[in-house]
Parts: structure tokens; sequence; C-alpha cells
């Protein structure tokens, strides 16, 4: 049996669907996700949620023409397969392949590209002041999660709308839950009224009967002055009036009919800006999903059980949660900060232990950051447990709140580097760079798991604001001390010793450097590896005994260039008057990059060992070339 799903080549073919038949193209659609998903991984109950409201969506709207934002575009998957996209699916996440988040370079159905929440406001609310400045008539859609309505862009976003008054409809995608349960005030106000449609409709049948009545218009502009100190006892919905909307809902997410109806009332409603409060559950039609949309949020082909894991090689978030709770149990001092991503940090040991001393603060990187700032200043020890990707949301809050006053907040930013799949939005390749030009602030990257916990054993008790990085996914298999070990600030160790060509490797490029130091040696060339540890401050003395015997310099970092650690020896040597030292910098060239396997794309930057041996052969054959006299030189090309 032919399915319908492979007959939708774009949004004009959903149109012409009989209603009768969204039901099954709605089942195929999950179908199809869920089989994907298993293959490639990716966002499973995010998409399984929002699959009635995307055929809903794409039916009542003309996309490209209109305007679809979806916030943070890990839930666009369906959008995607109604979209043109269907016949290319299958490379989802894949290298060379579509994206998993929204995608401006992808197709022009995706009019804002976003991997971070709570922005879709902001860009519909631009868009539809740009609609109106040029005189067009197009409708301008954001679709956002409860999740990213506690982000405080959102709410900033939300009190524009109400300066402006722009014409756009905001599609609140109620599920109560973030990648973990929606924490906070709004989150409990919409627990109020998820099931309750009662105040709208009473208020629209109350407006109806007064004004066919005579003075009734007038008794209703009365009303209207003096309902905000009554109603909002009754029903909390006044705040998204107060924002300037009108307010619509809930609605039922998984009835297509309904939503269909409610979506043409809302596209038709004059030009006042319209919030439809839709209510979906997440992971819908997979039972597994449904059961624990925790896990299957964002799953690998196979998604283990953070409770019962046992794998012999622990993930380094498991090792940060482990160390945490080991700290925190020998200073009552020492808190968490999470922005949404206890589950990312595998810290519900820690919180079952630890409840009040683990704070989940919502999609709020600024706020979190600020937060652990106070607490610092009156003595206790935070530790903000957050992505590199996201901590760039709180650049200012690093700067001026922290290290300005240079307050104690430690910083475990986890996914630094190359994360993979995730793509251009996720990758923690800036953190280096922004974090060690910082005053006051250290930096360090683990060489494997087991420094990983002295290093944030250092952290907390150094007293200072330190940041510690490391990657995304297992680690090496290294033996686990039973003690935590301080490890002096600024202090890198040398691993292997060798008078051809020094590597200064950082985090996790210093088992590649390893591995390349062997392959060298078997060709006759001896390697210094130096587990660099600290980005800031560099060990200087050991650099530069280092560069007294070797004149040739590698170093490996996952980080762009520019600002990097291999920037940053660039500048020592320079200032140590070095000049005689050749240096080979490996980095992120100055681009964004693509998703694909964290080994494709280490290859592709010349960052796993082969990399590094290719780069330090032609370190070492450039300095050949250069000692000798300018008739003998070779051509580069030839090397």
């Amino acid at each position: 049996m032919s399915r319908l799903l492979d007959k939708i080549e774009s949004p004009a073919d959903v149109k012409v669907l009989k209603q009768d038949e969204l039901g099954q193209l709605a089942d195929e659609i999950r179908d199809e996700l869920v089989a994907r998903v298993a293959i490639n991984g990716g966002h499973l109950a995010s998409n399984l949620g929002v699959v009635e409201l995307t055929i809903a969506l794409h039916r009542v709207f003309n996309s490209p023409r209109d305007k679809i934002i979806w916030d943070v575009g890990h839930q666009a998957y369906a959008h995607k397969l109604l979209t043109g996209r269907r016949q290319r699916f299958a490379s989802l996440r894949q290298h060379g392949g579509l994206s998993g988040f929204t995608s401006r370079d992808e197709s022009q159905h995706d009019p804002f590209g976003a991997g971070h929440a709570s922005t879709s406001v902001s860009a519909a609310l631009g868009m539809a002041t740009a609609r109106d400045l040029a005189g067009d008539d197009y409708q301008v859609v954001a679709v956002i999660g409860d999740g990213a309505t506690t982000g405080g862009m959102a709410l900033e976003a939300f009190n524009n709308v109400s300066q402006l008054g722009s014409k756009l409809i905001v599609v609140l995608n109620d599920n109560g839950m973030s990648i973990s349960p929606t924490v906070g005030a709004l989150a409990r106000l919409l627990g109020k009224v998820r099931f309750d449609r009662r105040y709208y409709r009473a208020s629209e049948e109350s407006k109806k009967v007064l004004t066919s009545i005579p003075l009734g218009s007038r008794l209703w502009q009365v009303g209207q002055h003096i309902k905000s100190g009554v109603k909002s006892l009754v029903m909390p919905t006044v705040i998204w009036e107060e924002f300037g909307f009108a307010y619509m809902g809930p609605i039922d997410g998984h009835n297509i009919s309904e939503l269909e109806s409610t979506l043409i009332q809302a596209r038709d409603y004059s030009h006042k800006p319209i919030l439809i409060h839709v209510v979906t559950t997440k992971g819908k039609g997979y039972a597994p999903a449904e059961g624990d949309a925790v896990c299957f949020h964002g799953v690998s082909p196979k998604c283990p059980s953070r409770e019962n894991n046992t794998r012999a090689v622990p993930a380094y978030s498991d090792v940060f949660a482990q160390t945490m709770l080991r700290l925190m149990r020998d200073n009552p001092k020492v808190v968490v900060i999470t922005p949404a991503m206890p589950e990312g940090y595998c810290l519900s040991v820690v919180q079952k232990e630890f409840p009040e001393r683990v704070f989940d603060v919502g999609i709020c990187e600024q706020h979190a950051v600020t937060f652990a700032a106070g607490l610092a200043a009156q003595g206790f020890v935070p530790v903000v447990a957050i992505y590199s990707t996201f901590l760039q949301r709180a650049f200012d809050q690093i700067v001026h709140d922290v290290c300005l006053q240079e307050l104690p907040v430690v910083f475990a930013i986890d996914r630094g580097g190359i994360v993979g799949d995730d793509g251009k939005t996720h990758q923690g390749t800036f953190d280096i760079s922004y974090l060690t030009l910082t005053p006051n602030l250290i930096v360090a990257a683990p060489k494997d798991e087991n420094e990983l916990q002295h290093l944030l054993y250092t952290a907390i008790k150094s007293g200072r604001p330190m940041a510690v990085r490391y990657p995304r996914g297992l680690g090496l298999g290294v033996k686990m001390d039973p003690e935590f070990n301080a490890i002096p600030i600024g202090k890198g160790e040398v691993l292997r010793h060798g008078d051809d060509v020094a590597i200064l490797a950082l985090g996790a490029t210093v088992a590649p450097s390893l591995e390349a130091a062997k392959v060298l040696a078997a060709s006759g060339i001896e390697a210094t590896v130096v587990n660099s540890r600290f980005a800031k401050p560099l060990d200087s003395e050991l650099i530069k005994g280092i560069t007294s015997r070797i004149n040739y310099l590698v170093t490996v970092e996952e980080n762009v260039l520019t600002g990097g650690l291999g920037s940053s020896v660039v500048t020592l040597l320079q200032q140590l008057g070095l000049s005689h030292v050749q240096v080979r910098n490996i980095a992120i060239p100055d681009e964004f990059v693509e998703h694909g396997t964290q080994a494709i794309l280490r290859a592709k930057y010349k960052l796993d060992s082969q990399g590094i041996v290719q780069q330090s052969l032609s370190l070492l054959s450039k300095g050949e070339l250069d000692s000798l006299p300018a008739p003998c030189r070779t051509p580069a090309s030839n090397f």
C-alpha cells in the first residue's frame, strides 16, 4: 500500500488532502520519524508531539510566503518532511545532509535558523515589523515551546510585542517540558490553564450579550477598566493580554480539525497579536517516548538509561556528576546551577541526595551566571553546569558579574570542542577564545576523565573564577584515582620526551597527539608531547624550556584558531623574543563547523592523530627548506 507521505513534495500537496486522510498522514510521519531517528539519532519526543500541529500549520498558511518560525528548530522534522525534503530525510544529521535544526541555507521554508531556545518571538516580531514597513501582508507565525518561554529573551520579546502591536501569531506548544520538565512560575501558570478554556469562551460570550443591548457597549468598556482586579483570581492567562496578545486556548494539539479552525480564526483576526495555547503530548504516538520524554528528547541510535548505566567507560558527564556528589558531601557550601540541563549533566543522582543544593533555573543562561555570582558573593561555591554553546549567551555576565568582581564561580563546560551531529549551532568551538580574553578567569581542559575530577576539585579549592571545559562523549577508560588531587594552576605536564618537535595539546587533543607521536617515532622523528592543561594562564616556564632546545612547535586544540591556545602561544613566544621557533597551529579555521560525526569532523580539521602527524611533518619539511640556501630549495608543493 502506497503511503500518503510519499506523495508530499510541498505544502501544496498537504492542502489538497481530505480531512479523513490527515490522521493517516500523521501516523506515517510518526513512523518515519521513529525509523529514521533510530538510525541517525536526533530529537525524537519533541518532534512526535508536533506532528498534527505541523500539518495544520501547512494547511492554513502558505509557506514560504507566510513565515513559520520554529523555536530552537529541533522540533521541525515533520516540517522538513512536508516542505520538499522528504527524499533527503535519510541524510538527517549526517555529514553533508539535512541539519537537525531549521536552516536558511537548506530551504526557503526555513525563514529563520535556530538551535538555541527563546529566539522565535523576537525574530517573528522583527519579520512582522519589516512586513509592516514594506507595506506587505504576509503572515508571521512563531511556534515556541513552554520551556522556551522561560528564557529571558522570550519575555523581552513578549514585552516588545505589547509596545509595537504588530500582527503576528505565537503558537505556544505546551507539553510541560523543555528537555527536562519545565520549571518556574510561568510553568505553574500554564499548568493552571492547560485544560481550561472557560475564560476565553465566557469572555467572548459576555461581550456578545452586553453589546447587543442598549448601553451594552458602554458597560463592556467600563468592565474592562475594573476586570484586571478580579479576573487574575480566576484565570491567570491575563498575563498574555497584558503583553498585548489576544489569547486563544487551550487547544488540543492533536486534533487537526480544531487546530485548523483556530489557526484560521487567528489568521483572519484583525491586526492584533494573537497567542494560541496548544496542549500537546511530548513523544505522542510512540509509547517509549511518551513514557520517558526526557530520555527520548534527544537520542542516539540507542537511548541507554542514565540511572542504570553499566558502561565500562563512563561519559564525561557521568564523571562530572559523580565528582560533584563527592565534593558536595565534603563541602556544604558547594552548589550546582544548571539552565534546564539536569539530565544532560546526569545530575539526577546529585539532585536525589542534595535537592536543596541543585538549582535548575530554566532556559536562562544569563540569570544562571549572575545567580551564581550572588551565591558566591555570600560565601558559597557555585558550579554552573552548562554546555559550551549555551554559555555563549551569558558572556556579559561572565565578564561583568563574575570576573570583574573576582567571584569564585566555577564553570563546568560540557560539550567543549567538536560536538558532532547537532551541527553549527551546537559546536563548542569558541569558548577558549571568549573565556581567555577575560581578566581574572582561569581556563582549563582535562586530558581525560581522571584529570577532569582533579580539575573540578582544583577549581572548587581555588577561590577564584575558573572554567573547566571538557568534551562530549565517553572518557578514555583510564583508571580513576580514589582521592582528589589539586593541580597547580597554570602548570602543564610533559607526557613524552623528544628532541625533534614539540606538540602542545589541550583537552581532548592530548590523546591523538600521543598517538601521533608514536607514528612519528616509527619514522625516526621524536616528539615531546605536552598536556597543556591550562589555556590560561599558560605555563610560560615550561614552554620557554622546551623551545630552548626544540625549534619546531605544534599546538593542537578543538577551538577556533583566533584567540585560542595557539594564538596565545605565538604571542608568548613573541614576548619572549623566541623568533627562531617555527610554529604550526592546528585548530578550527574561521568558519562554523557543520554537522557530522566527531570522527569525520576531527579528520577534516586535522585534529585526529593522522592530521597531527601530517601537520608535524609539514612543519619539519618547511623548516628544513628554510634552513637551505635559496637555490637549493625545492618547491613546497613537492612535499
